[in-house]
């Protein structure tokens, strides 16, 4: 896991979806990212893990077909963005027609996995209770 100077770093609060993709992307194009995640030192009622980008609703990102529906087209649209989501989607996924449905564990960990090898994340444990304090401006031009 990586160590990286806090007050430099692109702090990412949670590591639901959005939150995983959004360290992904940021570590991706070369930033330093803090991710912070809750679990496992507060859980909620719906989680029953650790693990990053667990579902807790539904095992599908719904329809996979990029020709006919406007949620095919942004799975297509997310994988040529390098999309971890996509990615450990597409690894972890069963049978379901048109649909793009996956087994909850196998996404979760492998999400897990790819952010907290990653050189350029940090992750941190633990509940975020509120924003730092904001730094004042570098008046040099």
């Amino acid at each position: 896991m990586a160590t990286l100077d806090r007050d430099e770093a692109i702090h990412v609060i949670g590591a639901g979806l959005a939150g995983a993709e959004a360290a992904w992307q940021a570590a991706e194009a070369g930033g330093r990212v803090v991710l912070h995640e809750m679990r496992p030192n507060r859980m909620t009622e719906a989680h029953k893990t650790d693990g990053f980008a667990e579902l807790v609703c539904s095992n599908s990102f719904r329809s996979d077909d990029a020709e006919t529906n406007a949620v095919g087209l942004l799975h297509a649209e997310m994988r040529l963005c390098g999309s971890l989501i996509m990615a450990c989607g597409d690894a972890a996924k069963l049978p379901a027609g048109g649909a793009l449905a996956v087994d909850r564990d196998r996404f979760s960990q492998a999400v897990t996995r790819r952010l907290e090898a990653h050189p350029n994340i940090a992750i941190e444990r633990g509940e975020v209770a509120g924003l730092p304090p904001e730094r004042e401006a570098d008046p040099s031009p």
